[in-house]
């Protein structure tokens, strides 16, 4: 069976070498450098120790320095699962999502219509390289010299200019022979609706061929030389060679530079790929006038594992920026990802290289920011969180939008990494005054603070008795536990006790560190959840923690995650906790406050406080009492019926005759 001409060429670009080599070796991580695609490991097809088979990943080769065995993807799979060439082919196409094209007995027709079509291509790019050069091209010649570009910069990137007529390519191609239906065929003319000659496509333009990664040309871009004309930038219809949502501008040079560590830049148009790679950035690559699709995406990440997306500094180009990220959210994988170099307002690429060189470009390329960073930012930038109902609509965004990562762990360090922004956003600094001045219990007119905004001892309260050290952070370390196992078992719970669950701040690294992933993840995946806990900690960390006898007591461990427990006991926790902290600020402003006039509001506020911790830590005790449900849903006491149940065998049991 022959297949479509390009069909192999777009399986081994959507295929990775390094994920089909993985499948059968173990990386050498010393001598491997993921991020570049060089990996390296011991060879599978001889026996040895030492790593001397290498993968190429962005050129799609490997080879062992040992037994000199090489190839690409599809070797591999004919060499290590011992197929045949379409076996192989069949292999990595349903892995790579593409299915085989279907027997074609005029697919050898195809191939050479193709052939031709490329043919025809070339000789419109002469015809219009030589048109820039004669007298018609006078204007055009001036404007891309406005924008910096020299003669040698046209030759390289061929750039010419399509005279303002109706049929000068179609009668130049006419005149050499070729045949109506190729013109057609390629793009470069139209038919005529009125039963006339067919017209060119391109008609006083600036024209910019488009080549695939082979280098064939397959596609025009033109710039409209007429400010009036309603497109600005126009390029070829699609056709058998040219897939506008598969092709971007320059990938051939642009795949081999991100091989030899050049950072492959995403930018807007043709002007500002040629003017970035003039200027040393020989790895820029644009979309053709679209937004970039899911395609292209994987074309980039298969040339380098973090492109940057370098858009115009406008509304344009920052939306385009957002619609990009949307697209990549659910795609990526770890190592793959996007950075952002957001342009000055209203400049764009070859604007900010015009202005102030490569030393300018270089320095927006170092200040891109991770998608993150531009999540949160499309989600609070100039806006106000001055209301509960407010803050909640954002935390409810940017929830949506983390759910859209199908990988687990970034998912994870997604929501660690907005916990921390929102954390910076929300929270008041240390020392700050608290609105109203100083806090108030209720009954001496004094109103309190939230407990997690209290304020610290003041310095004279590390010498006084009542703020002496005793057992708090002990119990505080185990309440941490206690809500940390009820989150792994019910997460759920995580957005009903949110607001909460953020100010936690664990003394224990481990304790810390589940929290924060459970508080990254989707709640409506516990799978998911706890997996994300294991690859962040590990699972003994995990196996300890539901070990510990004050977890182990806890309702939602021995009555299996149920529900109503969970809720119970995350709230009477996180009460404990809070009443906790309160009675330590009261204590330290009680410090405070003797060191000045004292008076009886002192040892009555102190009470105060005390007696809210003391009732908050009998409800906490009793919700880890276990208990079982009777039949008419009340809570009974384990211990309490076992006493009661031996009491009642007793006096059951046979009295011995006498």
């Amino acid at each position: 069976m022959s297949l479509p001409p390009g069909f192999l060429d777009e399986l081994r670009s959507r295929s990775s070498l390094s994920q089909v080599v993985g499948r059968k070796v173990v990386w050498d991580a010393r001598k491997s450098n993921q991020g570049k695609g060089d990996m390296w490991a011991p060879c599978p097809f001889h026996q040895e120790k030492s790593a001397s088979f290498h993968v190429d990943d962005r050129k799609g080769f490997y080879y062992c320095f040992g037994c000199h065995a090489k190839g690409d993807a599809i070797s591999f799979v004919r060499e290590t699962e011992n197929v045949g060439f379409m076996e192989a082919v069949g292999i990595l196409a349903r892995e790579a999502g593409m299915a085989l094209p279907e027997r074609d007995p005029r697919s050898q027709e195809k191939s050479d219509r193709r052939t031709l079509l490329a043919g025809v291509m070339e000789q419109a790019v002469q015809f219009f390289c030589l048109r820039l050069n004669s007298g018609a091209g006078g204007p055009a010649r001036d404007y891309l010299a406005r924008r910096g570009l020299r003669d040698d910069a046209l030759g390289r990137w061929e750039i010419g200019f399509a005279p303002d007529g109706w049929q000068g390519l179609w009668d130049h191609l006419r005149g050499k022979g070729v045949a109506e239906d190729l013109i057609l065929g390629a793009g470069l003319a139209r038919p005529s609706a009125k039963g006339g000659r067919p017209y060119d496509v391109f008609r006083n333009r600036i024209m910019f061929p488009i080549r695939d990664p082979r280098g064939r040309c397959i596609a025009f871009g033109g710039r409209a030389m007429d400010p009036k004309e309603p497109a600005k930038y126009l390029n070829s219809p699609e056709t058998e060679l040219f897939d506008k949502g598969r092709t971007l501008f320059n990938i051939g040079p642009a795949r081999e530079a991100a091989g030899k560590g050049v950072p492959l830049i995403v930018a807007e148009g043709y002007m500002d790929v040629i003017a970035l790679a003039e200027a040393g950035f020989a790895a820029a690559v644009a979309p053709l006038g679209t937004a970039v699709t899911e395609a292209q995406l994987q074309m980039l990440w298969r040339a380098a594992p973090e492109p940057v997306i370098a858009l115009d500094g406008d509304r344009a180009g920052l939306g385009a920026a957002m619609r990009v990220m949307d697209l990549a959210l659910p795609l990526l994988e770890a190592g793959q990802s996007l950075r952002f170099a957001l342009m000055p307002e209203g400049k764009d690429p070859d604007d900010v290289i015009r202005a102030g060189g490569r030393d300018a470009m270089h320095k927006v390329l170092d200040g891109a920011i991770p998608m993150v960073r531009l999540l949160w930012r499309r989600e609070t930038e100039g806006r106000a969180f001055d209301s509960p109902e407010r803050k909640a609509a954002l935390d409810k965004a940017l929830r949506e939008r983390i759910r859209l990562i199908r990988d687990p762990s970034i998912r994870s360090h997604y929501g660690a990494e907005i916990k921390e922004l929102r954390w910076q956003l929300f929270r008041q600094k240390p020392g700050a005054a608290a609105p109203g001045g100083r806090r108030r219990m209720a009954g001496v007119q004094r109103r309190a603070e939230p407990w997690h905004l209290s304020r610290s001892p003041v310095a004279t309260s590390k010498t006084s008795a009542l703020g002496a050290p005793g057992g708090s952070q002990v119990e505080d370390a185990m309440t941490h536990d206690v809500i940390c196992a009820t989150l792994l078992l019910v997460p759920r719970l995580r957005d009903e006790f949110s607001a909460q669950l953020e100010r936690l701040e664990p003394q224990d690294a481990e304790t810390g560190a589940i929290l924060q992933t459970v508080l990254g993840c989707p709640a409506d995946a516990p799978a998911d959840v706890r997996q994300a806990v294991v690859e962040r900690v590990g699972p003994a960390a995990l196996d300890s923690l539901f070990a510990r006898k004050h977890v182990k007591g806890s309702p939602p461990v021995f009555r299996g995650g149920d529900l109503e427990a969970a809720r119970m006991q995350m709230q009477a926790a996180l009460d404990v906790l809070a009443s906790r902290a309160g009675l330590k600020a009261e204590i330290a402003e009680a410090v405070e406050d003797i060191s000045g006039v004292a008076d009886e509001s002192v040892t009555w506020r102190l009470h105060q406080a005390a007696e809210a911790r003391n009732r908050a830590e009998r409800s906490f005790r009793e919700d880890t009492v276990e208990y079982d449900v009777g039949e008419n849903g009340a809570r009974i006491n384990r211990a309490e019926r076992g006493r009661l149940d031996a009491l009642v065998q007793q006096i059951m049991r046979p009295k011995p005759d006498r």
